[in-house]
């Protein structure tokens, strides 16, 4: 499905009522126009390896590169003010680390906010191959000074070493900034359900803080192998793609059809909220990262980390639910 399917979707659902349902609710809890929500109004996770909370929901920032720094700026002080703190970016998105950089530096949020970044080692792809690097490929050294200048900062909060062919050249390096406190935690990604068995191997040979990995209600594979181990090894999860993507996309499937009445047993409002709360219901997710440049739709996916979360039965209510409909 197309990215434009999707925000139709999303758009009538907001239009209906929900976009005004999430303003008061974040109005309400926040109080005063300047107040901030904290992990004693929002769900948070704690990092196992440092004990640090962060709220579940997150944002990603694949099309900030793409954006106007004013549009990113809002999305980021909205974000801010309603409670996010967790943003992923990457230094293969574009001129997303830059426009990340600069909002945040007009904003005065950099210390605010968890960010994210990832690199890649020369040479290596998305489908774990390595390849002859280019000519004109710069060092992932090189790559980390870049992703640091067009951040505005001094240090990140998380590494992660971006493609699965990266892990091993990279993990020296990344071990080494960590100890120089230049990169918090650093961890390893994948979204390939093929790359789960290296991913594994890499989760319990290095002494990694995080895993990004795939995770939805319509992508549940990793439920049954990853996560497990992350919540055995005491990683880390922040789940990526949420909502699946392209022709896997979730919203594809939901058609002109609602969230089922019961949804609002965990306070899900919108097929977005009923997505997401599936997914940081499993005890092994620390977070999630939905992709948007969209102040609505960032709303909507905050909201579905305040409130309650499907416990065990209604997890298997809603997968038995979205297998029929799917």
């Amino acid at each position: 499905m197309s990215d434009n399917f999707r925000n139709i979707s999303r758009r009538q659902l907001l239009q209906a009522g929900a976009a005004a349902g999430i303003g008061l609710t974040f109005s309400r809890l926040a109080g005063a126009a300047t107040a901030k929500l904290s992990c004693d109004d929002m769900i948070c996770r704690q990092i196992p390896s440092t004990g640090e909370t962060l709220p579940v929901i997150g944002v990603g920032t694949n099309r900030f590169g793409r954006a106007s720094v004013a549009r990113v700026k809002e999305v980021l002080a909205r974000m801010h003010e309603i409670g996010g703190r967790v943003i992923d970016t990457a230094a293969v998105y574009g001129d997303s680390e830059a426009v990340i950089g600069q909002a945040l530096g007009e904003l005065g949020l950099r210390d605010e906010m968890f960010v994210a970044t990832k690199f890649n080692a020369a040479g290596a792809s998305f489908n774990g191959r390595r390849n002859a690097p280019r000519s004109n490929e710069i060092s992932a050294a090189e790559s980390f000074e870049r992703s640091l200048d067009r951040l505005q900062m001094e240090r990140v909060d998380l590494l992660f070493a971006h493609f699965i062919g990266s892990v091993e050249p990279l993990m020296p390096l990344m071990l080494e900034l960590k100890e120089q406190g230049r990169a918090r935690h650093i961890g390893i990604t994948s979204v390939q359900r093929a790359q789960h068995p290296q991913i594994m191997k890499y989760m319990r040979d290095y002494p990694i803080d995080f895993l990004q990995i795939d995770y939805s209600l319509g992508n549940r594979a990793t439920a049954t192998d990853v996560l497990p181990l992350a919540m055995e090894r005491k990683i880390a999860v922040m789940v990526a793609v949420p909502f699946g993507g392209g022709r896997n996309s979730l919203f594809a499937h939901t058609g002109e059809h609602s969230i089922p009445d019961w949804a609002a047993e965990f306070g899900a409002k919108s097929w977005g909220q009923f997505f997401l709360k599936y997914v940081v219901s499993h005890p092994a997710v620390t977070c999630v990262i939905p992709g948007t440049t969209d102040v609505k739709h960032m709303e909507d996916n905050q909201a579905a980390g305040l409130g309650n979360l499907p416990d065990a039965a209604i997890r298997h209510r809603m997968e038995q639910f979205w297998d029929g409909l799917a």
